[in-house]
């Protein structure tokens, strides 16, 4: 693939990235537990994974954060912070799972892997941007909420990678 579609594939997996995680914060979840996300723009994070590998990931998911906060207007807040530290927190580890145990762990296996380490690693820094360790007791509910939002988003990921194969070798040259 030469650089200048590389680039403009990376540009387009940020852009719907950023999309999804501003949209996904429109959406009221009916749950009694605050900060409850569908991890939505992750499905991305694990297409840029399959595809390009871990560090155009990060590459995705720090613009695709950055971006969004921006818009959102949390940049450089407490938010920011924990939104960033999940984002690659999660990207990191979903990336090692893919390239170590991709043969043993489906993409559902692995989603879920970055949704429970997303919400630990939120949990951590308000920990710190707070601290307290009084927030480690949310750790447990996030977890739970955790595979099934990661569930859904492994399915969409392992869905769509199923469906694409006929039309990404022309995109991917």
């Amino acid at each position: 693939m030469n650089h200048t579609r590389r680039v403009v594939l990376m540009a387009l997996f940020v852009a719907i990235a950023s999309v999804l995680h501003i949209v996904e914060s429109w959406i009221p979840l009916p749950l009694p537990i605050p900060g409850i996300k569908l991890g939505l723009a992750n499905i991305i994070s694990l297409i840029t994974i399959a595809t390009f590998g871990w560090r155009d990931a990060i590459y995705v998911v720090v613009i695709r954060v950055f971006l969004a906060s921006l818009f959102g207007g949390i940049l450089l807040g407490p938010a920011f912070a924990m939104s960033m530290s999940g984002a690659i927190a999660s990207t990191l580890l979903m990336s090692y799972a893919y390239n170590a145990w991709h043969s043993t762990f489906s993409f559902i296996g692995i989603s879920i892997i970055g949704a429970v380490v997303h919400g630990a690693a939120q949990i951590i820094m308000a920990s710190l941007v707070i601290s307290s360790l009084t927030l480690l007791w949310y750790l447990p509910y996030l977890v739970l909420l955790a595979v099934p939002t990661g569930w859904a988003t492994g399915m969409t990921v392992a869905y769509f990678l199923a469906k694409a194969p006929r039309s990404m070798p022309k995109l991917l040259q």
